[in-house]
């Protein structure tokens, strides 16, 4: 019996590591052949190696996406070397923490180029692939999972930049949404609470932050990069008549942004 994503390929950004990694994994367990994105190289072809030992099809892809030309090429070498592109997976994410007051603007450009920039590119470059998907099958339907954060949600103190990078995702989603879907081109946000990742660690130069940061994982049972991918894999594995517009994960004792 074929699974579910078999024929279909998938790109995956920030795939060097944690819900990256693990979405690739999933998404290849599943049948798609996997076009691994990130700027580790050598963690890239770990991974595909990884996966085609398990089974699967993968191709890593060395680029960095808040360079638009980057951004391009590796979506066109998706198709140069898969001939399609049935899902696309924003998931690279930078998140630098601390007040507004006295902060470093070129951390506030470093992330906005990675959450928001980024996802743009690749999502302007791979929209033609995808409707062509839509329309011919194996399953005739495509998907965009943008991946947000609770801090899409709630505003916290100390996110100020942050947020603003993830309250933008969750409204181009839904406008992409809005623009698409009806072409069977499925666009959905998904929304992790606090997940064990690299993520807290872009902080570890900021000693009060790092601290906070430390402290709600010693008092919060977090996601693994797993749960994450589960819920990427049940987005775009739906029937074609359905579309998963929004999906929250988060901790079961995470109660708010700050634990």
């Amino acid at each position: 019996m074929a699974s579910k994503l078999t024929g279909t390929v998938a790109l995956v950004t920030g795939a060097s590591s944690g819900i990256g990694a693990a979405t690739a994994r999933q998404l290849a367990e599943q049948g798609a052949s996997v076009v691994l994105v990130a700027r580790r190289k050598d963690r890239l072809a770990d991974l595909a190696a990884e996966i085609e030992q398990a089974g699967g099809t993968a191709l890593a892809v060395a680029a960095d996406i808040t360079d638009r030309t980057q951004a391009e090429a590796a979506v066109q070498q998706a198709i140069e070397h898969f001939g399609r592109l049935d899902t696309l997976v924003n998931n690279a994410g930078l998140m630098l923490l601390g007040p507004v007051a006295g902060a470093d603007p070129d951390e506030w450009e470093r992330m906005i180029a990675v959450n928001v920039q980024g996802l743009l590119y690749t999502t302007r470059a791979a929209l033609p692939h995808l409707f062509k998907a839509a329309e011919e099958g194996p399953r005739r339907v495509a998907d965009i999972v943008n991946i947000s954060s609770i801090a899409g949600r709630v505003a916290g103190n100390n996110y100020g930049v942050y947020n603003l990078t993830k309250f933008g995702v969750n409204g181009f989603t839904e406008s992409l949404r809005q623009e698409v879907t009806q072409r069977h081109v499925r666009v959905g946000v998904l929304e992790p609470g606090g997940v064990d990742t690299e993520l807290g660690s872009h902080n570890d130069h900021k000693p009060g932050v790092r601290e906070a940061i430390a402290a709600f994982y010693k008092q919060t049972e977090v996601l693994a990069p797993e749960d994450i991918a589960d819920g990427v894999a049940y987005m775009v594995t739906r029937p074609r008549h359905a579309a998963v517009g929004e999906l929250w994960i988060m901790p079961t004792d995470q109660a708010t942004m700050n634990g």
